[in-house]
C-alpha cells in the first residue's frame, strides 16, 4: 500500500501516460523497488559510488545484466515532481553517444530514484584535477571538448524538445574506459521554449561555472551553456579550478583568462602541460573559449559553431602531425600549412564536480 501510495504521489500515472506510445520505453521506464534492491543488494554500503547532500549513487546490475548507477536523493521539493517526471520521459527518448544514457526511475519510494548506464572511468574534475605536473595528455583533453560540444549542440538543436543542461562543468562530465565523454546529471535542465528568446526560471548553476546574465537576470537560454562550455575549456587549458581560482588581483579564472588573452600573455597561466603538447593551436582554441565567455549571450557562438571550430582545429592538428610522420619517414622537410579555414567572426567567434556542496547556487526570481 505504501509502495502505491508514493507511486501515486510520484505522478506514476503520469508517466505512463508520457511514455504509452513507445512501449519499447514503458516496459523498462518505470522499475520496481524490488529490482534495485535486488540489483544493489539491498542498497548495500558496499555499492555505494559516491555521495553528497542531495544523495547517494549506488551501483547496481540489474536483472537484463546491465550495469546501472542509482541515484538516490535525499529530498525532492514535492511542486517538483511533475517537472521531474516529464523529464525523464523525454531525456529516456534521448539516444546520444555522448550523453548518458538514463534507463528508468523508481517512484515506489518517497522520493523517486533515477536509473542511468554505470560510466566507469570517473569524471573529467577527477582527471584533470590530480597531483602533480601532468594529467590527462592535451589531445585527450581536445577529443574530450569535442565531444562535450557535439552532445550540447545535440541538446540545443537536434533533439526532439531542444533542452538547456544549466549546470555544464567538469564534474559533470563522466569518462567510461576509452575516455569517451558522456555528459550526465540532467537534474536541473529545462527545455527551450520554441517561442521565446528565453525562459524565466530560479538560477541554478555552480560557482565559477555560472553565467553572469542568467544570474542577474533569471533569463535562460541555451547561451548559459555556452558560456558554461567555454569556462569549462578554460579549465581544460588551466588545469585551474573555476570555483576557487582567484589571481593576484582578485579576479576570478574567466577574468584573468581574458585579461591575459588581451595582452598575449596566456602563457602565464597555461597548464605548461599544454604548452608542450598543444602546438600552434592553443592560440585559437584560447579564442573559442573567449568567445564562449562573453557577456552578452547574444556574442556568443553556438554550440554547433563551437564543435566545428574545434573539430577544423583538431584535423588542422592532425593533419600536421600525419606530415611530420611522413617527413620523419622519407627523411624530407615538409612545411606545415597555414591555419585551416573555420568559422569566420562574422559567425558568432569574434575575439572576445566541484565536490563542495556550497559552489551550488540556487536564487529565486519571479516568473
Amino acid at each position: 500500500m505504501l509502495k502505491q501510495k508514493f507511486f501515486e504521489q510520484n505522478r506514476g500515472q503520469l508517466l505512463q501516460q508520457l511514455v504509452s506510445q513507445r512501449a519499447d520505453i514503458a516496459e523498462k521506464m518505470i522499475i520496481t523497488l524490488e529490482e534495485l534492491e535486488k540489483a544493489t543488494n539491498n542498497f548495500d554500503k558496499a555499492r555505494e559510488l559516491g555521495g553528497g547532500g542531495h544523495g547517494t549513487v549506488y551501483k547496481g546490475i540489474l536483472s537484463d545484466l546491465h550495469v546501472v548507477a542509482i541515484k538516490k536523493p535525499k529530498i525532492l521539493v514535492q511542486k517538483e515532481i511533475d517537472e521531474f517526471i516529464n523529464e525523464v520521459a523525454i531525456l529516456s527518448q534521448i539516444n546520444h553517444t555522448n550523453v548518458v544514457k538514463l534507463y528508468g526511475c523508481c517512484l515506489e519510494t518517497e522520493v523517486p530514484m533515477l536509473v542511468y548506464e554505470f560510466i566507469s572511468n570517473g569524471t573529467l574534475y577527477e582527471h584533470l584535477h590530480v597531483e602533480g605536473p601532468s594529467s590527462l595528455p592535451w589531445d585527450k583533453r581536445l577529443h574530450i571538448a569535442i565531444e562535450t560540444a557535439k552532445s550540447l549542440a545535440y541538446l540545443h538543436s537536434t533533439a526532439l524538445i531542444p533542452i538547456i543542461h544549466r549546470d555544464i562543468k567538469s564534474a559533470n562530465i563522466l569518462l567510461d574506459d576509452t575516455l569517451t565523454s558522456k555528459v550526465a546529471d540532467f537534474g536541473s535542465s529545462r527545455y527551450i521554449p520554441l517561442d521565446k528568446s528565453g525562459l524565466t526560471t530560479m538560477v541554478q548553476g555552480t560557482l565559477g561555472y555560472l553565467d553572469p546574465m542568467y544570474f542577474y537576470t533569471g533569463r535562460l537560454t541555451e547561451k548559459s551553456d555556452v558560456y558554461s562550455f567555454g569556462v569549462m575549456l578554460i579549465e581544460l587549458m588551466t588545469r585551474k579550478k573555476p570555483f576557487s581560482y582567484i589571481d593576484s588581483q582578485g579576479d576570478g579564472l574567466v577574468a584573468h583568462f581574458s585579461t591575459l588573452f588581451a595582452a598575449g600573455s596566456l602563457f602565464q597561466i597555461l597548464d605548461p602541460q599544454v604548452m608542450n603538447e598543444g602546438g600552434n593551436k592553443i592560440e585559437d582554441i584560447a579564442a573559442i573559449a573567449v568567445a564562449c565567455i562573453e557577456l552578452r549571450g547574444e556574442e556568443r557562438p553556438t554550440m554547433r559553431q563551437v564543435e566545428l571550430r574545434l573539430e577544423g582545429i583538431q584535423s588542422h592538428v592532425e593533419h600536421v602531425e600525419a606530415l611530420m610522420e611522413e617527413s620523419d619517414v622519407n627523411g624530407t622537410m615538409i612545411n606545415s600549412p597555414g591555419t585551416i579555414d573555420g568559422i569566420s567572426d562574422q559567425e558568432g567567434l569574434s575575439s572576445q564536480y566541484s565536490t563542495e556542496e556550497d559552489c551550488t547556487l540556487s536564487k529565486s526570481y519571479p516568473l
